[in-house]
């Protein structure tokens, strides 16, 4: 059974798709952007500021579904340019620990709202 999952916590769809959904032991979590719930706006013009943003979004999404960061599986980044990548890392690390999830990294040719980066994951509950 697929489930929607949905919090005010991190930012609303902005468009025809889910924060994220869920089945009894999977959750998708959407790509997410650096946006501040709170605000609408980006938390800052920084790659970290920018990475760190997503992952709280992220972070929120999961609670929301009775998982946790440390429950994730798979991520994929989206980085607007690929040097961003080591300073997106040091971010990123800080929010993993134990056994890191499988990973890929892209750079895109530009992401909604010229965002920096993007950020989706898979878990388990």
């Amino acid at each position: 059974m697929k489930m929607k999952v949905e919090t005010q916590n991190a930012p609303a769809a902005i468009g025809p798709y889910s924060q994220a959904t869920a089945t009894e032991q999977t959750i998708y979590v959407s790509g997410q952007l650096p946006i501040d719930p709170k605000t609408g706006e980006f938390a800052g013009d920084t790659i970290e500021v920018q990475t760190r943003q997503s992952l709280e979004n992220i972070k929120a999404v999961l609670d929301e579904a009775g998982s946790s960061m440390s429950n994730v599986m798979k991520t994929t980044v989206l980085l607007k340019d690929i040097n961003d990548f080591g300073r997106m890392n040091e971010v990123y690390g800080e929010y993993f620990d134990g056994i890191y999830p499988a990973r890929a990294a892209f750079q895109v040719a530009a992401l909604p709202k010229n965002a920096l980066v993007e950020i989706e994951v898979i878990a388990v509950k």
